[in-house]
């Protein structure tokens, strides 16, 4: 993992809330955690998490009832400046979750890559504009003569290709990556993946990469925050995570992930989680870090059950 400096993309205390009075539901609840310049963060939960809802709100689509958002030492959340938001838009873009439902169908290639210079290169000529576009194409592996088609004249991949070329174009430096391989045929997914790794290195990018696939995560990923019903329960490097999960609830995830091998996958054990082993009426929990780097949610009782047992997994 890069050299820990100061934090690229901090959040702090994040709350999102949806609806108005008697119908008002939090779908994030006191998140925090940090993204430091160069690194892949994971961000892993089941369907309905919250997960894409903090991707969205670092990118201010949604706005936080509570908390705040620092880019590269700036707050970006809440009221800022007609200047910073056209700084934040061009540097911090997303990579959708359906290449399909993302890319306008009624637009050619062409356009849907270069639709942002729009906004923050209004200067360039045309030629420069479709020089650029031609760049992109080509970095993500298309031809740059695909640029006078139509989305549905692409496969699965190549509209996922598409949508990190319009990304890419804007030059950004932070990327939030909303299961970008869940759509796409299993054969494809690995070259996607790829891509992005290699993209990462070439132009020094800085990933938040969200999905319900730890398997995935363990590939990209350098550490990896498990996020449940709004609120992170761990977080840690990735292959701390996998070594010695703590909390039940990511446990349970890694307990789900598929076995190549059926008599594996046989005697392994499915464990269902149960929020209602944590009592927590007289000692709530605290986001607690355990070992460095290693955090978990928890009552001081749980939190020593965890030590114990980083302890017992130390000793020869």
């Amino acid at each position: 993992m890069p050299e820990k400096l100061e934090p690229f993309v901090s959040v702090r205390d994040m709350h999102v809330t949806f609806g108005e009075r008697r119908h008002r539901f939090e779908a994030v609840r006191g998140v925090s955690f940090d993204i430091f310049r160069g690194e892949t963060f994971g961000l892993v939960g089941e369907s309905g998490s919250g997960k894409t809802t903090i991707g969205r709100a670092i990118l201010r689509i949604y706005p936080l009832s509570a908390g705040e958002v620092i880019f590269d030492g700036e707050r970006i959340s809440g009221k800022i400046s007609s200047a910073l938001d056209r700084r934040v838009t061009q540097r911090i873009q997303m990579i959708f979750q359906d290449p399909m439902a993302s890319l306008n169908e009624r637009a050619k290639v062409d356009y849907i890559v270069s639709e942002g210079l729009y906004n923050v290169a209004r200067g360039i000529s045309r030629e420069e504009r479709e020089r650029r576009v031609a760049d992109a194409l080509s970095e993500v592996g298309l031809l740059p003569e695909f640029a006078s088609r139509f989305p549905h004249e692409f496969s699965g991949g190549q509209r996922q290709r598409i949508g990190i070329a319009r990304a890419l174009i804007m030059e950004p430096e932070f990327i939030v990556a909303d299961e970008p391989i869940s759509a796409l045929d299993v054969s494809i997914r690995a070259q996607v993946l790829n891509l992005m790794a290699a993209l990462q290195k070439k132009r020094r990018l800085t990933y938040l990469f969200i999905s319900h696939d730890l398997s995935v995560m363990r590939f990209i990923c350098d550490r990896i925050a498990v996020i449940h019903l709004g609120r992170l329960v761990e977080l840690s490097e990735t292959e701390e995570l996998f070594r010695h999960p703590l909390h039940p609830y990511t446990r349970a995830l890694l307990s789900a992930i598929p076995q190549p091998s059926p008599d594996y996958a046989r005697s392994g054990e499915l464990i269902a989680y149960d929020p209602s082993v944590h009592d927590y009426r007289t000692d709530p929990p605290a986001w607690t870090e355990l070992t460095p780097g290693h955090f978990v949610l928890g009552n001081q009782k749980e939190c020593d059950a965890y030590r114990k047992e980083i302890e017992g997994s130390a000793k020869p």
